[in-house]
């Protein structure tokens, strides 16, 4: 039973870790030249970041984007610490539900922010506000590591669920 906590706590904690990365690191979208994310675009020739404000097309989108990835990420850490407080509280036989739902809401987020990004990111990249052209670039590590985070929280979740506290 200590193996497959140690395992369920490390499997929480890399969730974490990949959502923290993929909120945060400037590749969503990338190119030869640039590296986009939802927060700033960067020129990787002239060494100089813009950041998103309102003076770009679509920019509610983005602050979407922006909204659900912090709100995945503050439910991630926050099920983390409602686990190991459950951990400790709970009797045996008795399941980590609030722990799921937490995470399950964590995964909803991480979920809705990805496929706003994936369903916009034609108009989001067609913006005249942008020093360079963007449109001609692709997915970047930091939009398939919220993807995984995705899984990886569902997965969490689930287990979560179907755990018990035994001996």
């Amino acid at each position: 039973m200590l193996i497959l906590l140690a395992f369920i706590i490390v499997f929480h904690i890399t969730s974490a870790a990949l959502l923290f990365i993929s909120t945060i690191d400037n590749a969503w979208w990338v190119g030869d030249n640039f590296s986009t994310d939802v927060w700033r675009m960067c020129a990787t020739n002239i060494s100089t970041c813009t950041a998103l404000t309102d003076q770009f097309r679509e920019y509610q989108s983005i602050q979407a984007v922006q909204a659900a990835m912090i709100l995945s990420t503050i439910f991630c850490c926050v099920a983390f610490l409602v686990f190991i407080l459950q951990l400790f509280r709970l009797k045996q036989g008795e399941r980590f539900v609030l722990t799921s739902i937490i995470q399950l809401l964590s995964c909803l987020c991480v979920m809705i922010a990805a496929s706003i990004y994936t369903d916009r990111h034609e108009e989001l990249h067609k913006s005249s506000a942008y020093r360079i052209e963007v449109s001609e670039g692709q997915y970047g590590y930091s939009f398939v590591l919220a993807w995984i985070a995705f899984a990886f929280t569902l997965i969490s979740g689930v287990m979560y669920l179907v755990l018990r506290k035994r001996k």
